[in-house]
């Protein structure tokens, strides 16, 4: 029965940016599990090929390219479409975190640069899902946002002021695209990624010990959230933002 449950075809098909590595390929490996269909981007095109062999070259590929390429956005609905037929849920991962300081020190160009791949990139891959299929279709888009943008995270400012950018980009994409298309953020606090490493390496023991749940995130808990906020059973969910943070929060943030 499991193996049966493996190969099953869910008939949806999922879009997901920046997923050849980390919670991108997390979300993926649970979207394909469940028999979803689905097309990753990245900037990397060998680590991207890898991806997909990884999940499975029959039931996904790859789009290599910038998330804030409007040229790479418009190619990567159009390769989905081809192949697919469709594209059900969009799911905004790809990021950027270019700089670690104060902010009284911040450079404007990387901020413009942080805003541009966080916040403008989802928007435009948003607007080309809704024309493609999702208008007259249906279906769901997870914004990946980020605990750091519901809360004052220090030497991060320029990345936390764009994921609660993107947090309210939620709330405007929920109302002006229901009820065709449901619109929900999930916000993770530290994952374990390559993104986040200079957050818990070297001191990753120190770092989960202030976590009520006693460990960092891995990518499979933020795949876990974007399944439910994809599937029937959240039917009736949209434009909010699920906090997946370990309980960082009951002991007041993140700092």
């Amino acid at each position: 029965m499991a193996a049966e449950a493996e190969v099953r075809d869910s008939g949806k098909v999922a879009l997901i940016t920046g997923a050849s590595r980390g919670i991108g390929y997390g979300v993926a490996e649970a979207l394909v599990a469940r028999g979803d269909r689905v097309c990753i981007t990245g900037r990397n095109e060998d680590a991207l090929k890898e991806a997909v062999e990884a999940l499975g070259s029959d039931r996904v590929i790859g789009v290599a390219g910038k998330a804030h390429d409007e040229a790479h956005q418009a190619i990567a609905v159009e390769r989905a479409m081809e192949a697919f037929g469709r594209v059900d849920f969009l799911i905004n991962n790809a990021g950027t975190n270019p700089v670690f300081g104060p902010i009284a020190e911040l450079d404007l160009a990387v901020a413009r640069k942080t805003y541009e791949t966080n916040v403008i990139s989802a928007l435009g891959f948003a607007q080309q899902t809704w024309k493609a299929w999702q208008k007259e279709n249906g279906g769901a888009i997870v914004n990946i946002a980020s605990v750091a943008g519901i809360s004052a995270s220090p030497f991060i400012g320029a990345y936390g002021m764009s994921k609660a950018a993107m947090v309210n980009l939620t709330l405007q994409l929920a109302h002006e695209f229901a009820p065709a298309v449901r619109v929900n953020a999930i916000a993770p606090a530290v994952v374990k990624t390559k993104f986040a490493q200079a957050l818990y390496e070297g001191r990753e023991a120190e770092a989960a010990a202030a976590y009520p749940l006693g460990r960092l995130g891995v990518p499979e808990d933020i795949g876990g959230a974007a399944a439910f906020l994809t599937s029937d059973q959240s039917d009736w969910i949209t434009g909010q933002t699920l906090v997946v943070d370990g309980g960082i929060f009951l002991n007041a943030g993140v700092g």
